[in-house]
């Protein structure tokens, strides 16, 4: 049981491994979603299950359960949003339901991870399978080919940066263990090779969270692989990426100003970078890529803050943070006739040809910017209040000030999706499955922002 979310995910990527040898490849759509959602529903089981294995290398606890139980779920909505069979070529569906598995268990791994060997072990078998699924696009154009590539290369960089201070981490402690390193690193924090052994180990993550300066490779990437693929890698990751982040970060308590310094200096200028280029973008995903650093850059607040009540606060946005950039992801997924990208004109008289896909697309959007009584609102003011507490009024201001800037961004969807008619507009049905996807977007992104205490309660006992 105490590896059973793990096990199940792992069988599901072999079965898809069995299925793509076989000659029988019929109905593999149906095989996945009906195979992930009986993943995710007996994952439930071990929520509770503690315990450690490896020799304490791999620690289950509420909080890695928790977190492996978001990415299960998210990995089943992706499954359940997957729709269109213009984006994949039919042969290769087997192999990619197989990969996205293997990459959903390396990032399951992460969350257990409280070594530093099983952390890159981890992160490598979740990386990998990305690196293979990336270029599986329909009628492949220079595009993709390019961004699979600066995924494999900027990949492979920020892994070696990582290394490279984890190399450090091990010769301060010498040790690999976290709870040996933990009380030997706040006496180096002062010095130069424990600041910057900290930071380079963070790259790793930063990379996986599109954090400035590791972000130049998400815009590109998000433009150029599909939809479906391009739904998980700007979500599912960031999730596992923030774990982490909030089990190594606690290494640096109760603090060193240079390490708080160079945090604040990174998260000021992944939201300032963010929502300034996301005000020109014209292509929905790649405005997305921005808006994801510069939520990258919200989400450090809380972590910089270095409290308990900071990084639950971490949890509980990157959480909502899924829900919000899925729905968004959908509505390009449905919008998108043959697998391509879709741009912020093509919004244009969606109110008129499907309302409910309109709203949905108004809710996310809405959350995203922070607006109430959306849970990107609550997130958001879980994260400022946290820095603001700990006593970081400089960030929060910059956070403030981003926040209203990304607002015309995000309203400009809602705007071209109701005040644009488009003459002539075909009317987009959507079928039941689909309508009840959207309806449980728009639930959860607003329970999330009325009702937080709750799960805010959940996280913060976990950590």
């Amino acid at each position: 049981m105490l590896i059973l979310p793990e096990l199940n995910i792992f069988l599901f990527s072999i079965l898809f491994l069995f299925i793509s040898i076989s000659n029988k490849k019929e109905n593999i759509l149906t095989y996945a979603k009906a195979i992930s959602a009986l993943v995710f529903f007996a994952s439930l089981l071990s929520v509770t299950e503690s315990g450690e294995l490896f020799s304490g290398a791999y620690r289950i606890d509420l909080f890695s359960q928790i977190f492996k139980m978001l990415i299960l779920l998210g990995f089943c909505l992706v499954t359940f949003m997957f729709e269109n069979k213009n984006e994949i070529e039919d042969e290769y569906l087997p192999e990619y339901f197989m990969f996205l598995g293997f990459s959903a268990l390396g990032l399951m791994m992460m969350t257990s991870s409280v070594e530093l060997i099983s952390i890159v072990i981890s992160l490598e078998v979740s990386s990998y399978s990305l690196y293979v699924i990336l270029p599986l696009r329909k009628s492949q154009t220079k595009i993709q080919i390019e961004a699979s590539m600066k995924y494999l290369f900027f990949g492979a960089v920020s892994t070696g940066i990582m290394i490279f201070g984890m190399s450090y981490l091990y010769g301060i402690a010498h040790s690999t263990f976290l709870k040996d390193i933990i009380p030997v690193l706040p006496g180096f924090l002062n010095q130069p090779i424990g600041v910057m052994a900290l930071i380079f180990t963070l790259t790793g993550f930063f990379f996986k969270l599109s954090l400035f300066p590791m972000h130049f490779w998400s815009p590109d990437i998000y433009e150029g692989a599909s939809n479906t693929t391009t739904t998980f890698i700007g979500t599912i990751p960031k999730l596992a990426g923030a774990a982490l982040l909030i089990r190594i970060t606690m290494l640096a308590f109760p603090g060193s100003p240079q390490f708080i310094n160079i945090l604040i200096v990174l998260a000021a200028f992944s939201m300032t970078l963010g929502n300034l280029v996301g005000l020109v973008q014209k292509d929905i995903k790649r405005l997305l890529a921005y808006s994801g650093i510069a939520h990258a850059g919200y989400l450090m607040m809380g972590v910089l803050a270095l409290s308990k009540e900071g990084n639950a606060a971490v949890f509980y946005y990157i959480a909502i943070y899924m829900f919000m950039n899925l729905a968004c992801f959908y509505v390009v997924i449905l919008l998108s006739k043959t697998g391509e990208n879709v741009t912020i004109d093509d919004l244009a008289g969606l109110s008129k040809r499907s309302p409910l896909l309109a709203l949905l697309l108004a809710v996310s959007a809405f959350s995203l910017a922070g607006i109430p009584p959306t849970g990107g609102f609550t997130g958001k003011l879980f994260l400022f209040m946290s820095a603001f507490k700990a006593g970081h009024l400089p960030i929060v201001l910059i956070g403030a000030v981003n926040t209203v800037i990304s607002i015309f961004f995000y309203l400009n969807l809602v705007r071209m999706s109701y005040s644009k008619d488009v003459p002539l507009a075909e009317p987009l049905k959507l079928s039941f499955h689909e309508k009840v996807l959207c309806y449980l977007f728009i639930f959860l992104i607003l329970y999330m922002g009325i009702l937080p205490f709750g799960l805010f309660e959940i996280f913060k006992a976990s950590i």
